[in-house]
Order: structure tokens, then sequence, then C-alpha cells
């Protein structure tokens, strides 16, 4: 009985180890997913793309609808839009282009022209290496 017993309780052993092989050779794949939004594959995370512009689209329009029924001046959608979708700059890269205009300023400072408005002249900046 109790060599019946050592037998089981050896067979058990091997039987569940070499379903745990099996088992994490098999969840490989599964963990390279983590963070890509569950289960979606290339083709859905496209989708999912498409759904955002949108759902993003919608929002902009019924901001312009509201500004228009205040009586104010309605969105440009597209430029919103795009504006939204490309995101922000790379703040190293917006650093870089302040930098970049303000020595431009102060050429101009010496040169006895017109300074230029930092902000405005970063951002046209900032727009133009967007597109």
């Amino acid at each position: 009985m109790h060599d019946a017993f050592g037998i089981v309780i050896v067979v058990v052993v091997i039987l569940g180890a070499i379903v745990a092989v099996i088992t994490v050779a098999g969840t490989g794949r599964a963990y390279d997913d983590i963070g890509r939004g569950g289960m979606a594959s290339e083709p859905a995370a496209h989708a999912e793309s498409g759904a955002r512009e949108v759902e993003i689209r919608q929002m902009l329009e019924a901001r312009s609808a509201r500004r228009v029924r205040r009586g104010e001046e309605p969105l440009d959608v597209d430029a919103e839009l795009a504006a939204l979708i490309r995101g922000a700059p790379d703040p190293g890269l917006a650093i870089e282009v302040r930098q970049l205009v303000e020595a431009r300023n102060a050429r101009r400072i010496r040169r006895g022209e017109e300074p230029l408005d930092v902000e405005s002249e970063v951002a046209r900046r900032l727009r133009e290496l967007a597109d």
C-alpha cells in the first residue's frame, strides 16, 4: 500500500511538471501583448485609432456648436483635430527651438531690428517642424 502511494505521488509530480512546462511555453507570446490594449492585433489597433479620431471630431463639433450658440466664432474643427492628433512636441525639441529663437532675437536687437515675439515664434517653428 505504501509502495503504491509513493508511485502515485511521483507520477502526479511528473505530470504536474510536464503540464507546467507546456503552460509556460504556451504563454510566452501572451506576455508580449501586455500593454497593447488587451488582445488587440495590429488591424484592431488601426480601427481603434480611427474610432478615436471620430470621437475627437464629434467632441470638437459639439464644442464648436456651443461656441456658435454663445455668439462666438466657430472652431476650425479640422485644424483642431490635426493639432490634437499630432500631439505635443518633444520637450527637448521645444527647448532647442526656444534657444534658437532667443539667439535670433539677440542678433536682431544688436542689428537694431525689432525683436520677435518669442512665444508665437516658437509655436510657429514647432508647427512647421510637425508638418
